[in-house]
């Protein structure tokens, strides 16, 4: 055995940390490996001194070796990741886009077919009273004939860093055709008129920390019901700001992570007028909206200790409740019999599900986002659930702290088979790693379009369909992007030019660089957006208007 030495004393480095900056939370942020302090600060004198002892030591030079460390696996001599717009796959793991051995992402059958990779399934009849009951009365409101699909396909107006930290959910107007609603991972809530573009606000004092998600509420369009990892529901006016809390689950504060609570799915059942809400224990709790109060006791509907990160209210049948979460099943419940236990139904997934919807218009089919690169589709919640009529092969399964990828529908589409959901892996656009989002016909999963912005060059996450118009808002980091198909903007370009407008000091001078030239998970606070103890209802501070050209 060859000798060992012991090495006996090493530099010590002082790095101060900026006050003025917020603290990163670490379940959030990644934290920069690669970075290597240099020996600068010791000749500037920032470095601590020894204290003295008696006998002098020597000092030891440092050898600083730079080995390829996987991020997957995290063994040595090799890497793994995006390298512009390829992404290289770990020798030590399966192809990350299907996650089948054999071959890598870049030449995945699923990643090069015509149809994003379906496994279909033949119509299984259950041969019960529901169906026919489905077949008679539910099935000739769902169209046939699929129209011609109209796809927001160019920017047309945008906010650049309008928040400060990444968005994580988007909400349209019920009434109000030109108002967009956002929130983002610090809590603040965002309300945008994207009609006259200028016309924003954020309010900063509703949450303090991720609000995750919101829902108008239907027998009053100026206020919002809003859950956060707080542990708290918010009722806020949207004209005012003031915002009133219907339930904290931490009335002591922080008391450790073992007793904080966080809530993640929403709904409104507007039958009961109840307002639903799940945590991360795997409980969902009644908030009634006429007495702006909890109803009865919290229910476990799905595994102990698990996050129930999505709930739905059919649109045909309310009492019908879909929810998701991190125990890889989404779970159908009568609200008339809700107890532990007593699902109707529990679709397994393979991973964590991100979401899952009912239709829009009929109410009868299912579909979910799992973190298994799938979105799978029930075509009819009567027939046989055992296994999904199709499953989808996408690319949604990140390693870096994003906000989760969610497919939604398209509210507008009679057929209810256009859905849309952001890419994670890259593609190459003359030379740029772009991050299309992808509109996908689930009946076939043929890949519809997909779109890009040149300029766009971080990811897209949130995405959301405007259920009237033919209008696409989608959340890239910090910024709210609005697209329009491309004859309708040139005619409403005719008559306003579009615009993006950059919020803050900073931004202006990088007005010339991209319009997101920042890191997908950067979550640095903006001095120019208001802080947490902010007066309600006081506004974002005023920004410059900016034209843009269009797409070439």
């Amino acid at each position: 055995m060859p000798p060992q030495t012991r090495r006996t004393s090493f530099p010590t480095v002082v790095i101060e940390r900026d006050t003025d900056s917020e603290e990163s939370s670490s379940d959030e942020e990644e934290e920069e490996e690669d970075d290597v302090v240099e020996a600068e600060e010791v000749e500037n004198g920032e470095a601590v001194e020894e204290e003295p002892v008696a006998k002098k030591r020597e000092k030891v030079p440092i050898t600083i070796s730079l080995k390829k460390v996987c991020k997957v696996c995290k063994r040595t001599g090799h890497e793994a990741g995006f390298k512009g717009a390829t992404y290289i796959d770990c020798p030590m793991k399966p192809c990350f886009l299907c996650k089948m051995p054999g071959h890598t992402t870049m030449n995945c059958p699923h990643r090069v077919a015509t149809e994003h990779g379906v496994i279909p399934a033949p119509h299984r009849n259950a041969h019960n009273s529901m169906e026919y009951v489905f077949e008679r009365q539910i099935r000739p409101s769902v169209s046939k004939i699929k129209p011609a699909f109209v796809v927001p396909d160019q920017v047309h107006c945008g906010v650049i860093r309008y928040h400060s930290r990444r968005v994580t959910c988007l909400e349209f107007h019920p009434t109000n055709n030109n108002i967009l609603l956002s929130g983002d991972k610090k809590g603040q809530l965002g309300v945008w008129d994207f009609g006259k573009v200028h016309e924003k606000i954020v309010y900063g004092n509703i949450h303090g920390c991720i609000l995750n998600n919101m829902k108008f509420n239907p027998a009053n369009d100026g206020t919002v019901y809003a859950a956060s990892s707080d542990g708290t529901i918010s009722c806020t006016d949207l004209e005012t700001g003031i915002s009133l809390s219907l339930m904290n689950l931490n009335p002591n504060g922080w008391q450790g992570p073992s007793s904080w609570r966080m809530l993640y799915g929403l709904d409104v059942n507007p039958e009961k007028s109840l307002v639903l809400v799940a945590d991360n224990v795997g409980l969902l709790y009644l908030v009634d909206m006429r007495s702006n109060s909890k109803v009865g006791e919290a229910t476990l509907i799905h595994k102990k200790g698990s996050k129930v990160v999505g709930l739905h209210c059919n649109p045909v049948q309310p009492d019908l409740l879909l929810s998701c979460g991190n125990d890889h099943f989404a779970r159908i419940w009568d609200m008339r019999q809700l107890k532990a236990g007593s699902s109707l139904y529990n679709l397994a997934h393979k991973r964590v599900v991100n979401s899952a919807y009912f239709s829009p218009q009929s109410g009868s089919k299912i579909l979910t986002t799992s973190q298994d690169n799938r979105l799978r589709v029930w075509d009819s919640i009567f027939g046989n659930l055992d296994s999904p009529s199709r499953e989808i092969v996408h690319s949604h399964d990140f390693n870096r702290h994003l906000t989760p990828f969610r497919a939604e529908w398209d509210p507008k589409d009679p057929s209810e088979s256009l859905v849309v959901i952001g890419r994670y892996i890259s593609e190459n656009y003359n030379g740029a790693a772009l991050h299309p989002i992808d509109f996908i016909d689930i009946s076939n999963g043929q890949l519809i379009a997909e779109i890009t912005e040149p300029n766009i060059t971080t990811i897209s996450p949130v995405n959301k369909l405007h259920p009237r118009d033919d209008v696409l808002a989608s959340g890239s980091s910090r910024s709210l992007f609005i697209w329009r198909p491309k004859e309708e903007s040139e005619i409403v370009q005719e008559k306003d030019e579009k615009k993006i407008i950059v919020c803050g000091g900073k931004a202006e001078k990088k007005l010339n660089k991209k319009f997101a030239g920042e890191s997908d998970d950067s979550d640095d606070d903006l001095s120019t957006l208001k802080s947490k103890n902010s007066k309600p209802g006081k506004a974002a501070p005023k920004t410059s208007r900016y034209s843009i050209k269009g797409k070439r």
